[in-house]
């Protein structure tokens, strides 16, 4: 059976392999950053699992700016209880569950939470060969990100909440 569900300190070592699984050492969160990002957001960062093993991950901070600073990756508050951006700091499927939707729930997941929380928008970056895959699901490229997170190129992308 798949779960979706808040994350806790007991995904802590399967989070870290995914992660590194999924990004360069340069790009990936280190298990302290994910520590804190456990302990400060946990209503922003998601998991799913399967038979207790973790398919993928989903996790940011509320920010107050509209696009993701560098500073993000150490530096993290809890979030408001409404307001502000949604930040994608990380999202990451296991090899062995690409494919099958995953990535799609987790980011509909954060999405119906953001808007839940009454949040302005859902921001995140990533690399040239992935902005058709996040323009799917209604993400806006809005050109190159001053970040420099792991020495390399990334796109701001971003999509406006929509309340019913």
């Amino acid at each position: 059976m798949i779960t979706l569900r808040n994350v806790t300190f007991s995904d802590l070592p399967q989070l870290v392999v995914i992660e590194n699984l999924c990004f360069t050492k340069e790009e990936a969160a280190t298990k302290k950053a994910f520590e804190k990002r456990i302990h400060l957001i946990p209503d922003s960062f998601f998991v799913t699992e399967e038979n207790g093993v973790l398919m993928g991950l989903v996790n940011g901070p509320v920010i107050e700016t509209t696009f993701i600073t560098d500073d993000l990756f150490d530096n993290i508050k809890e979030n408001p209880k409404s307001g502000g951006h949604q930040s994608i700091l990380g999202l990451a499927v296991s090899p062995d569950y690409q494919k099958r939707g995953v990535a799609s729930e987790l980011l509909t997941h954060l999405e119906k939470e953001a808007r839940a929380s009454k949040r302005e928008s859902i921001t995140l970056t990533c690399k040239e060969n992935l902005i058709h895959f996040y323009e799917k699901f209604g993400y806006v490229n809005c050109g190159v990100s001053n970040s420099e997170h792991g020495g390399i190129v990334w796109y701001n992308m971003s999509k406006n909440v929509e309340y019913q």
